[in-house]
């Protein structure tokens, strides 16, 4: 050991434990499991903020009636959006509380209020980013395309917005996001300038691609990439969710960029 370094030790003996880790050998396979490591590493696996407790409202076989209760959420200041859940019906979430207690007691003041009927509040470990972590195993990125997939042919629209900030088009790559725990903005410009920008070579399953479809260089459209140059998206409020190609002359030549999140 070097003069100086022999000094600092006898000195200052810890100065030596913030030292060492520089040369030492890398972890192998038999090395016992670093629960701090795992914990940065699930921390780094995303630029976006995981959602925390969220409340649910509602299970609506008319699409309208969750359209409904979405705009009456949204006019009272509180941001919602609904989904198609697994079960075929319709069903809408709000919130991102740090605590189990401050979603029920939020969504306990609607209900006094009339505003909503029975909720369940969804815990934060329900997601599938918190699921895939905690089991080591699961592809994020598939479960995000499986969800926008739930929407193929459906009118996708949100009541009481207009789709000048690309709001619809946004909704359903939002919706896609928060459904599996990741909290993506909500309309396209936030999204994009939320985003790691990619090239088109670099996209895969799950990543954002943004289109200026109004103003040259403006995002105001957005879709979900779901592999082999093709993209999921709402084209505008009524249409049905359809899937695209990137490659079609239209989106091509409007194309602005990718974005990545994990």
């Amino acid at each position: 050991m070097p003069p100086f370094f022999r000094r600092c030790a006898l000195q200052f003996p810890f100065i030596l434990l913030l030292v060492l880790p520089l040369s030492a050998p890398a972890i192998n396979a038999t090395d016992p499991p670093d629960p701090i490591g795992e914990l940065l590493n699930a921390i780094i696996a995303s630029s976006l903020p995981r959602l925390g407790y969220t409340i649910q409202v509602g299970a609506f076989a008319n699409l309208d009636n969750a359209v409904r209760l979405d705009s009456d959420l949204d006019r009272r200041g509180i941001e919602s959006f609904y989904f198609r859940h697994d079960s075929g019906l319709y069903k809408v979430r709000f919130g991102n509380f740090k605590e189990w207690r401050e979603a029920q007691a939020q969504a306990a003041r609607l209900k006094e209020q009339g505003v909503i009927a029975d909720f369940y509040i969804v815990a934060p470990q329900e997601y599938a980013i918190a699921r895939i972590d905690q089991a080591h195993s699961g592809d994020l990125r598939n479960e995000l395309v499986q969800t926008a997939l739930r929407y193929l042919g459906i009118p996708y629209r949100w009541g009481g917005t207009t789709d000048e900030d690309g709001f619809d088009c946004s909704g359903l790559t939002m919706v896609s996001y928060r459904l599996n725990g990741l909290n993506l903005p909500r309309v396209s410009q936030q999204q994009y300038n939320a985003g790691q920008a990619i090239s088109k070579e670099e996209l895969r399953l799950g990543d954002l691609v943004f289109f200026a479809t109004r103003k040259k260089g403006i995002v105001s459209h957005v879709g979900l990439y779901i592999g082999e140059n093709r993209f999921i998206h709402a084209p505008r409020t009524g249409e049905n969710v359809q899937i695209e190609s990137l490659l079609h002359p239209y989106y091509s030549d409007r194309f602005l960029g990718a974005r990545s999140y994990f």
